[in-house]
């Protein structure tokens, strides 16, 4: 038996920031995933962040609403978050959001 590997040039990441006065006030990242087992690429949300002093004001709903928006407009079929189980208020946040609890996440620390 043989085994390769390939290095996948199509996949690729999208920032979505919200600025005010030349000041970041968040940010997150879609990245945008093809694999062999489906025609249109999934889109996955990563590093959702809004400043301590912004919280509160809509700029974390704005930004997922732009990441959803950018994941269907690429024409990704679905789009992953996910979050640390202690982290019950994004969970909450997330469900509100018309995400779905759907699996279960294993992670390997490098």
């Amino acid at each position: 038996m043989n085994y390769s590997k390939e290095i996948k040039k199509d996949c690729y990441a999208v920032r979505m920031t919200a600025r005010e006065n030349d000041e970041e006030l968040g940010h997150a990242y879609l990245y945008i995933i093809f694999n062999d087992l489906h025609k249109e690429p999934y889109g996955l949300l990563e590093d959702v962040f809004v400043s301590d002093k912004c919280r509160g004001r809509g700029v974390g709903s704005e930004l997922l609403k732009m990441i959803i928006n950018e994941a269907k407009e690429r024409g990704c079929y679905k789009l992953i978050a996910d979050s640390r189980n202690s982290r019950t208020e994004v969970h909450a946040w997330y469900l509100a959001s018309g995400f779905v609890e759907y699996g279960k996440e294993f992670r390997m620390e490098f």
